[in-house]
């Protein structure tokens, strides 16, 4: 019998990807859902939650939530704040659909009108991290509000404009944990570089993703990572 032989290169281009997407399919839940962000005592949407989700007996009005959320946004412009608060106001907008696409409707226009740089970079960098968590829940009957929607397209463009951020670079972590995977690395990195003299980052990327027995978020951004040095 005459077996078929394949280049090397080949076989181990096979491994990789196998690798990669075992990786990837390996998350308990939505990276930018189903992990509640270190933000200590600033402010944000109510909470009363000990977990990632909502329990379902949350008060809050969810009529106000638009203007809350923005309310909040525009106060302070620590990345990791706007991350939180960001998947909350998604959790909230998985109960009040109307809410949810009102709270993009207005991050976007937020976006399109921001004039003063500083401004520009957190409203692109909203409305985008909004439509990318929106991406990651959505179960309910219709089309997702966000459904063809760039938002990384605008974070991107939110980096750009900030310069050195590495809250920023790992939300785009977060975003591109399936890709682009060289993009993917180089925000890994960054963010792990940067925790070094960031503490609020340095806290959260020493959280573990879904309870005690998981990897660290660091870890998780990383794992990409451990795989190019295999190919090495």
């Amino acid at each position: 019998m005459k077996f078929q032989t394949f280049p090397s290169h080949r076989i181990a281009l096979a491994v990789l990807l196998i690798l990669f997407l075992f990786t990837s399919s390996a998350l308990a839940g939505p990276p930018l859902i189903c992990h509640s962000f270190d933000i200590g005592d600033a402010k944000s949407l109510p909470w009363i939650s000990h977990s990632w989700n909502l329990t379902g007996t949350e008060s809050y009005d969810t009529k106000n939530l638009p203007a809350d959320t923005i309310s909040i946004l525009d106060g302070d412009a620590t990345v990791l704040i706007h991350m939180e608060t960001l998947r909350r106001a998604t959790l909230y907008a998985r109960k009040d659909l109307f809410a949810g696409k009102q709270l993009l409707t207005k991050l976007v226009a937020r976006a399109d009108s921001s004039n003063n740089s500083k401004q520009a970079v957190m409203a692109s960098f909203d409305a985008g991290y909004f439509a990318e968590t929106l991406k990651q829940l959505w179960d309910l009957p219709g089309p997702n509000p966000a459904q063809g929607f760039d938002g990384y397209a605008l974070v991107k463009k939110a980096m750009q404009l900030r310069g050195n951020d590495p809250q920023m670079d790992f939300a785009a972590a977060l975003i591109t944990l399936n890709g682009p995977i060289s993009e993917h690395q180089d925000y890994a990195q960054k963010a792990v570089s940067g925790a070094k003299s960031d503490l609020l980052l340095a806290r959260n990327l020493s959280t573990h993703f879904m309870g005690p027995q998981s990897e660290t978020m660091a870890d998780m951004i990383s794992r990409t990572l451990n795989v190019k040095v295999a190919k090495q």
